[in-house]
């Protein structure tokens, strides 16, 4: 397909061509245009450029038109190939889906049906039996990834929780002007269920300077709203750091992805 609609508009002459193919002898540059969503005028460009290559005839560039012998040839030609191009896409996309990729908790043979859980976000597969199972595709040694196929059952797992800390602009005091004790307290105490923080997530220089003072780790940092959802599906707890409106991009996503959150105010 890239090779045959590679040209600026091969693709809207493969279309003119096919509609035209129909032999609709009532078919006007109008009925084509809402068709194909394009302006009227670029379908009178594309098809006098057809009539010009010998795709098609008309008479004095009005319907009805014909399809020629080479415009049929041309159209079976870019089919062809598009349908190659949409089965290799097809066959990449199911490659794709039944295709899951773990870590081997222990040396794993391939054929071997495991059973799967997560941990810490993380996927690993063992001998034990689990409420999830899949089968082993190639031999794989412990600590290794491992692919997997026919996934059957549900992956216990729990969503985890995030805690938003809105601290200060620059403008307004940056560090200086937050309250370093609660957010310390915060990380200490752990979630609304008291459950440890596993990641610390920030956004904005303030909120990394903030991280640092307090000796703990930056776990996420870049695409940190997407990254943080993304972490507590996996049935990980986020404390989030962020600066001013910043908390904003956070809460969106969060509720987009309905995790359960809270937002504290880091200023003194």
């Amino acid at each position: 397909m890239m090779k045959a609609f590679k040209k600026r508009g091969a693709l809207t002459h493969f279309q003119i061509l096919s509609e035209i193919s129909k032999q609709d002898p009532h078919l006007k540059q109008k009925d084509l245009a809402e068709k194909l969503d394009i302006t009227i005028q670029a379908v009178s460009e594309n098809i006098k450029t057809l009539i010009e290559l010998g795709y098609i005839t008309s008479k004095d560039g009005r319907s009805p038109y014909k399809i020629t012998q080479s415009g049929i040839d041309k159209v079976k030609k870019d089919a062809i190939n598009l349908r190659k191009y949409s089965d290799s896409v097809l066959e990449t996309m199911n490659h794709y889906k039944t295709i899951w990729p773990a870590i081997a908790k222990e040396d794993l043979e391939k054929d071997d049906i495991v059973g799967l859980y997560m941990e810490d976000g993380v996927l690993y597969a063992h001998k034990k039996e689990e409420n999830a199972t899949g089968v082993v595709l190639e031999d794989a040694e412990a600590d290794m990834d491992v692919a997997l196929t026919n996934l059957t059952g549900m992956i216990d797992m729990n969503v985890g929780e995030v805690t938003v800390i809105n601290v200060p602009t620059i403008k307004d005091g940056g560090s200086k002007a937050s309250d370093l004790d609660l957010i310390k307290n915060v990380y200490e105490k752990g979630t609304n269920s008291g459950e440890e923080i596993d990641k610390i997530a920030v956004a904005g220089t303030v909120s990394r300077a903030i991280v640092r003072k307090l000796g703990l780790s930056i776990d996420i940092e870049y695409a940190a709203p997407q990254a943080t959802a993304n972490a507590a599906r996996k049935g990980l707890n986020v404390l989030a750091i962020c600066v001013g409106d910043m908390s904003k991009a956070f809460t969106r996503e969060l509720e987009n992805e309905k995790i359960k959150f809270n937002i504290i105010d880091g200023g003194k």
